[in-house]
């Protein structure tokens, strides 16, 4: 792998992410224009960002990250957290492996727009290069760091100090920089200070422009995005309901968890009834939902009242949160019909160790010879692009992928031919035949599948380098029939950059398929839902907590296996268009939903 990697990611949070199914338009974080103050604010170091004051619970992952979960604080931030505030209401390395590549780049940034000056040593339009400020920290690291081996190049500094680099990164390397407001640096927090470092401008359909902005604390980044390793219980939620009446329900498990356990045994479809004693529902005191549905560290010890699928009396258990090692690829299995075996695989996070897992389940698939194949991405918000390619390259195969380009990747206009992360030229990427190395053997030939055609099973958590699978096999006329709910619509992607202590994700890339299409900022979306996305074949067809992921009865995977004989929609799915589009312009009214990424991750490259 190289030394710099890039990411697909919707937002933070996807990796451990909640899923607010009803949620449209997904968000990293929530953020907005911030007044500028009088007075300078104190030294904050804290990754979180700032969220207005509401009754809302955190959109983070139930199986919230181990470190500052900042990830997740996405949905304060950006994607899924998904779940925006639960309640209430598209990578892997760090920035000290690019520090070279950029030293050698940036130092053209001194532009000089404007002359106006509001305060000393600040002067609007006029950029220093961002080494300048690099690792001049309020609370330098010490010690060795566990990415590299070597010692942290973190220095004595300032809050303002570490404005200053947010500001000039940004302007060198947004891809919209021009439409940053340029704001005094002594002015703000720093994690207030990042959010401001973005474009506030909207789509054609009335969508934030920028709805992928958020950051990690680098330790949990770094332990997530190689491992996917976080602190939590082990279980997804789905906000299907994020303002009272609120509704919380598992999506799935991790297996060999906490939420797995004997004495708790939490499953698809259980619904939280209340935490620590407060009402889900209905509740006002949204801090201790919020801490108990998504511990910030292990060893927390949260009681729930839980009511199981097909029953009707509560049970309380009590969870102690734990790390949790992410399994990003479950329930491969072959499905037998009249018409031919069918694979089907639960694909949840593009992260490090799926590349292995998912050379294993194609194999499998390959070798019982199956005739179609149902990915289902519903809960995937992304991650690395390079594994995005590789399963792209095992769904076509060799005679319709080989020497083909899965897609390209574009900068800003101060970068239309070179990589300035990289430092490499810009040139179209093939599909990948062989493994990149993040956890198989670099080199190993892929297996495939040579299918014409493959069916995705979606909603508004498929993210980023999920998208990227669409649409890398759109580009070379493999057919994508989609089953279930519009994507989040994230064409873009970014570097990690770790700057003392805090990963930052801001958009520089968007990328471009075969055909050089790319414009799907409204996601994607099945024919016959009403949606401003990208139409592909397929059927709208709401997310079924009634039955376990990879269950043939389950509603998305079986209109899915019905459509292969009888390409109409099921009635079922044609009669829950008009019931979605009631609920969810009652959930836009409230204004109170905010979807994430890692919820949403994004695209990541190495």
């Amino acid at each position: 792998m190289s030394d710099a990697s890039r990411y697909l990611f919707p937002s933070r949070g996807s990796l451990t992410t909640s899923i607010a199914l009803r949620a449209v338009n997904g968000k990293m974080r929530y953020t907005r224009r911030a007044i500028k103050k009088c007075t300078k604010p104190a030294s904050n170091h804290d990754s979180k960002s700032t969220e207005p004051t509401m009754p809302l619970i955190s959109t983070r992952s139930f199986r919230r990250s181990i470190f500052s979960m900042s990830v997740i604080r996405l949905m304060t931030t950006i994607l899924t957290l998904i779940a925006a505030v639960l309640l209430s209401s598209c990578g892997g390395s760090s920035g000290s492996g690019m520090k070279a590549n950029l030293d050698s780049l940036a130092d053209d940034q001194n532009a000089t727009e404007s002359s106006t000056s509001s305060q000393e040593g600040w002067v609007e339009g006029v950029f220093e290069a961002p080494t300048t400020f690099r690792y001049l920290c309020a609370n330098p690291r010490i010690g060795d760091d566990p990415a590299t081996g070597s010692a942290y190049l973190d220095a004595v500094g300032t809050t303002t100090d570490e404005n200053n680099w947010l500001r000039s990164w940004s302007n060198n390397l947004y891809l919209w920089y021009s439409e940053i407001e340029d704001l005094d640096p002594a002015d703000y927090a720093t994690s207030e200070y990042f959010d401001l470092m973005k474009s506030f401008e909207t789509t054609a359909s009335g969508n934030p422009k920028d709805k992928y902005h958020f950051t990690y604390d680098t330790e949990e980044w770094r332990q997530l995005s190689q491992s996917g390793i976080t602190a939590g219980y082990g279980a997804e939620l789905a906000i299907l309901s994020s303002s009272p009446p609120r509704e919380v329900v598992v999506a799935f498990t991790e297996p060999n968890t906490p939420a797995t356990a004997s004495d708790v045994n939490l499953a698809r479809g259980t619904i939280i009834v209340e935490v620590d004693g407060v009402d889900v529902e209905n509740g006002s005191d949204t801090d201790t939902l919020n801490a108990g549905l998504f511990p910030a560290t292990t060893g927390e010890s949260h009681e729930f009242l839980v009511r199981d699928l097909g029953t009707t009396e509560p049970r309380t258990v009590t969870i102690e949160s734990a790390l949790i090692t992410q399994d990003p690829v479950q329930n491969v299995k072959v499905i037998t019909t009249d018409s031919g075996d069918v694979g089907y695989m639960l694909f949840n996070a593009h992260l490090a160790p799926s590349e292995l897992e998912l050379i294993d389940a194609v194999e499998s698939l390959s070798a019982a010879g199956v005739v179609d194949l149902v990915l289902d991405l519903r809960y995937n918000g992304g991650g690395y692009l390079d594994i995005a390619n590789e399963l792209a390259f095992m769904i076509a195969g060799s005679e319709r992928a080989t020497g083909k380009v899965f897609g390209e990747i574009q900068f800003n206009d101060k970068y239309p031919s070179t990589n300035p992360v990289t430092g490499a030229a810009l040139e179209p990427e093939l599909f990948h035949t062989s493994a990149q190395g993040f956890s198989a053997s670099s080199g190993t030939a892929l297996p495939a599948l040579n299918l014409e055609r493959v069916f995705v099973l979606t909603g508004p958590g498929t993210c980023s380098a999920s998208e990227s699978i669409i649409n890398g096999l759109r580009g070379i006329d493999v057919e994508v029939i989609q089953i279930g709910t519009s994507t989040c619509g994230k064409p873009y992607g970014f570097y990690a950059f770790d700057n003392c202590g805090t990963t930052y994700f801001s958009i520089q890339f968007r990328g471009t398929n075969a055909k050089g299409f790319g414009d799907y900022t409204d996601g994607f979306s099945p024919t016959n839902e009403p949606s401003p996305g990208t139409a592909l074949p397929g059927c709208f067809v709401p997310d079924d907590f009634g039955h376990a992921l990879g269950d043939p009865f389950e509603d998305r995977l079986n209109t899915a296996l019905a459509y292969r004989s009888n390409p109409d929609c099921p009635a079922l799915a044609k009669a829950a268009v008009a019931h979605k589009s009631a609920s969810t312009s009652d959930v836009l009214a409230n204004g109170k939903i905010r979807q994430p990424f890692f919820g949403s991750l994004g695209l990541l490259r190495d």
